[in-house]
């Protein structure tokens, strides 16, 4: 994968995690020496010390080797490099998950500015491509057969239009699901009182997110909400990929996703270019949905916290927000130097011999002898055309009603497909200028 989505894979590992933990004790800290709760220059020790670089993780490792507790240690090293008198002021009224949900939600709200940026310069790209593309005349295709005349610049307007609802969905939830939480042992604030709100809205403040309406640990709706719409993003993706990865087969021809010079597609096979990018994004969007309904279990916790379901849905956030940063930087990767073969595109649209006019033919006919009857005459002439391996206007010709009403001229004007691609163009254009837009405001 390519390296600017490192980060993401590496922001959940061990150090970022307990980085993470530490920005959220200092920020509880700082909130709590603001509102008088613990001195001042306790939280400035604290604040100054909570640096992973400044601890010793040897003994962070005994310690997690020990207790099997996943943060009591950190908090015991953190501690020690304070000393014991601003060390005694360290996770004042806080519980684990308060700390640990929150440092998560830290990490995940940098990899949603990553899809964001990302996703802009998808919309940039795409809107391009729109453009460039808007009159590259093709088969539109319903339930995998020819229907009527499409350009390959309405295809790329669909996909953009659905992309633009991605984005103001995730810009729409961030007020919801990042945030920050300090409910104590139950999530009732009882070791904090009314002071604990304020100082969670100070928490949220300081890390630069918001703060629970109810701090209760078995409150995972918002994060589910997320993962959700990270799945719904990913089926759009794969929508795209599986796309180009179809148009990309020999039959069709119509377009190729960047295939780098000496890449090679098989062992045995020399003459192999495959769909590599095309076939990751399906897989790695497939993978992302299937943690949709682990996360609507781990909304179901038991009683006022139940470990089993803190740990579902923190698997299901880790593993989604990587493969999230693999699709998006995949769609780049294809859609900034994708090939497009518009003479192949129009040739196929003659494949049927006419007959994917057959709409336009028929509702000609229609202003003469109603709807109805012309579709009845230019079914039976285009079931003929098929079932007797005969040009579709020939068959055409044959039918009274038709070769009465209209002539030869007439016909092959009809049979036209590029005359006869609806608001393909403008839906190009139109949409391409929306990309532009909301791109600049993510």
């Amino acid at each position: 994968m390519k390296k600017d989505t490192d980060f993401i894979s590496c922001l959940f590992e061990e150090k970022p995690v307990l980085q993470s933990y530490l920005d959220v004790e200092a920020a509880l800290a700082k909130a709590q020496a603001k509102l008088g709760v613990i001195p001042q220059w306790a939280a400035d020790t604290i604040s100054e010390k909570a640096n992973l670089e400044l601890l010793n993780l040897d003994n962070v490792h005994l310690g997690l080797e020990k207790t099997g507790h996943p943060l009591v240690p950190l908090v015991w090293e953190l501690d020690r490099v304070c000393g014991s008198e601003a060390g005694g002021y360290i996770h004042w009224g806080a519980t684990t998950q308060n700390i640990t949900q929150t440092g998560k939600l830290l990490l995940v709200k940098k990899c949603h500015q990553y899809y964001k940026q990302e996703l802009g310069r998808l919309l940039i790209t795409l809107a391009e491509l729109a453009e460039r593309s808007k009159n590259y005349a093709m088969p539109g295709r319903t339930h995998g057969q020819h229907a009527v005349p499409a350009t390959f610049g309405y295809k790329v307007a669909v996909w953009i239009d659905e992309i633009i609802r991605h984005t103001e969905r995730l810009t729409s939830c961030e007020d919801r699901v990042f945030v920050a939480m300090l409910g104590g042992g139950a999530g009732t604030m009882a070791s904090v009182g009314l002071e604990g709100l304020k100082t969670q809205d100070l928490i949220g403040k300081e890390l630069g997110i918001g703060s629970m309406t109810m701090p209760a640990r078995t409150i995972g709706d918002h994060l589910t909400e997320y993962i959700t719409i990270l799945a719904m993003l990913a089926a759009t993706s794969s929508k795209m990929a599986r796309e180009v990865y179809t148009m990309m087969k020999q039959e069709f021809g119509e377009v190729e996703e960047p295939v780098p010079e000496g890449a090679v597609g098989s062992s045995t096979m020399p003459q192999k270019r495959n769909p590599r990018l095309s076939q990751d994004v399906v897989a790695w969007a497939s993978e992302v949905r299937t943690f949709v309904p682990m996360s609507l279990e781990a909304m179901q916790t038991e009683h006022e916290a139940d470990k089993t379901t803190s740990m579902m849905m923190d698997t299901a956030i880790n593993r989604v927000c990587v493969l999230t940063g693999y699709i998006v930087d995949g769609l780049n990767q294809i859609f900034s130097d994708i090939k497009l073969f518009p003479e192949r595109m129009r040739r196929n649209l003659d494949l049927s011999g006419g007959l994917i006019m057959s709409e336009r033919v028929m509702l000609e006919l229609g202003k003469k002898i109603g709807r109805q009857r012309a579709h009845d005459a230019v079914y039976d002439a285009a079931q003929r055309s098929v079932t007797e391996g005969r040009g579709f206007r020939e068959t055409l010709a044959e039918e009274r009603e038709v070769s009465s009403l209209l002539s030869e001229e007439q016909i092959s004007d009809l049979l036209d497909p590029e005359q006869y691609t609806g608001l393909c163009a403008y839906f190009a254009e139109i949409f391409a200028e929306k990309a532009r837009v909301v791109s600049r405001n993510l």
